[in-house]
């Protein structure tokens, strides 16, 4: 079974997927939609689940540097708990802290001018996520 990588943003989402062995993600896209109304991302969410066989979702869980969650997180936990009433995959919650400064930084070491490392960003956010989580990082998820 796959799995899914989600980077939530306050209007965008992040989406990857992994192969079917678990070894290596790759980037499906970026969903966007008007801040605070989850219905476009969660049903393209859930027709992406049912036609690819994902059987987990990693979403990412934006905790403060100090490991605390914040009002982003709160969002996150909304998300996860929306997303779990419409699918029927195990859904964990998994630390993302740094990780768009980290697809920030290789974009723009990779040549990417501004503008096209905007629409991109979210999308290779959590291509990293999934990346981190498959490299044995599941230790770190949350369910909740």
């Amino acid at each position: 079974m796959k799995i899914l990588g989600l980077d939530l943003g306050d209007a965008s989402l992040g989406v990857a997927i992994s192969d079917t062995s678990g070894w290596l993600a790759r980037g499906v896209g970026t969903v966007r939609f008007d801040p605070g109304d989850f219905d476009t991302p969660l049903e393209y969410l859930a027709n992406l689940i049912e036609e690819e066989s994902v059987g987990t979702v990693v979403l990412g869980y934006p905790k403060r540097l100090d490991g605390t969650p914040g009002e982003q997180a709160r969002k996150v936990e909304r998300f996860k708990d929306l997303l779990a009433k419409r699918v029927d995959v195990r859904i964990t919650l998994y630390d993302e802290r740094l990780t768009s400064k980290q697809a920030r930084d290789t974009l723009i070491e990779a040549g990417q001018p501004k503008r096209r490392r905007k629409q991109t960003l979210d999308k290779q956010a959590a291509v990293l996520l999934l990346q981190s989580y498959l490299d044995g990082g599941k230790e770190d998820d949350q369910d909740g």
